[in-house]
């Protein structure tokens, strides 16, 4: 025989009313329904992010869509509910809690835009992706489910096919990648020689320092070279177009984007 305590009943009891008043209450579906669109639209940005090895991935991307979806709520229905009182005229912003958000999330992008000793900035994409992801949740929380979904569409389809659509067939300049060169010399007069060489290749230096250094008791110069070239050239054939000169010792190439 089967005995139910007062206090399981209570628990039971308790459970049944939660279940049916989220399932029966329109604003808690719609809040729930809102989530779920603003947590799927930035999964498409964080996918993006993911494949691509950057610091802002899947999970940073849905939580900030989710949660700048939920302060928007917030802010809406604290605006459109709070009781008026004869003796206080409260006027409220519907949006301005949102309107934190999109200042507020400023600190993530920063932490992710970065300054490399080359004086290469990378995390600018990254940072704007962190944006986007806030603006989802906002639009989403405040019923644009449409615009949002059109806006990450356009985005990705931008990042994804027509940013690389224009760096094969657009002007030269943007079929250009730039590439920084560090090698050792121990011949500085052959530098010229190396420079109109790269410039026979088509590639347009922008910019070169020297410094002295010290090698195995050998007295060598270190030349850092800023270059830009097509995207045609690969790390295996810039390094063999540097290195057919015998007076280089080492070579370092880094593609900056």
């Amino acid at each position: 025989m089967i005995h139910v305590t007062s206090v399981s009943y209570n628990a039971i009891h308790e459970r049944v009313i939660i279940i049916d008043f989220l399932l029966n209450d329109s604003f808690s579906l719609e809040v729930l329904f809102k989530m779920i669109i603003a947590a799927t639209l930035s999964l498409i940005i964080g996918i993006e992010r993911e494949l691509k090895k950057k610091p802002v991935g899947l999970k940073t991307s849905l939580v900030i869509a989710t949660f700048s979806c939920l302060l928007t709520i917030i802010s809406i229905e604290t605006a459109y509910t709070t009781p008026a009182r004869d003796d206080i005229n409260i006027t409220m912003d519907p949006l301005r809690l949102a309107a934190q958000v999109v200042s507020g999330i400023g600190f993530l992008g920063a932490g992710v835009i970065l300054r490399k000793g080359n004086d290469s900035i990378t995390g600018l994409t990254t940072a704007a992706m962190i944006w986007g992801a806030a603006g989802i949740g906002i639009a989403v929380g405040a019923g644009f489910y449409m615009q949002a979904f059109i806006c990450v569409v356009i985005v990705v389809i931008g990042i994804e096919l027509i940013a690389p659509f224009l760096t094969r067939v657009g002007p030269r300049r943007l079929r250009m990648r730039e590439v920084f060169l560090i090698i050792h010399i121990n011949d500085i007069n052959q530098l010229p020689f190396l420079l109109d060489k790269m410039k026979s290749d088509k590639m347009t230096v922008e910019h070169v320092a020297i410094r002295d250094i010290s090698e195995n008791e050998k007295h060598l110069h270190e030349v850092e070279i800023r270059f830009m070239t097509t995207y045609e050239k690969d790390t295996i054939k810039i390094y063999h177009s540097v290195h057919e000169l015998e007076c280089i010792e080492k070579v370092e190439i880094e593609f900056l984007v």
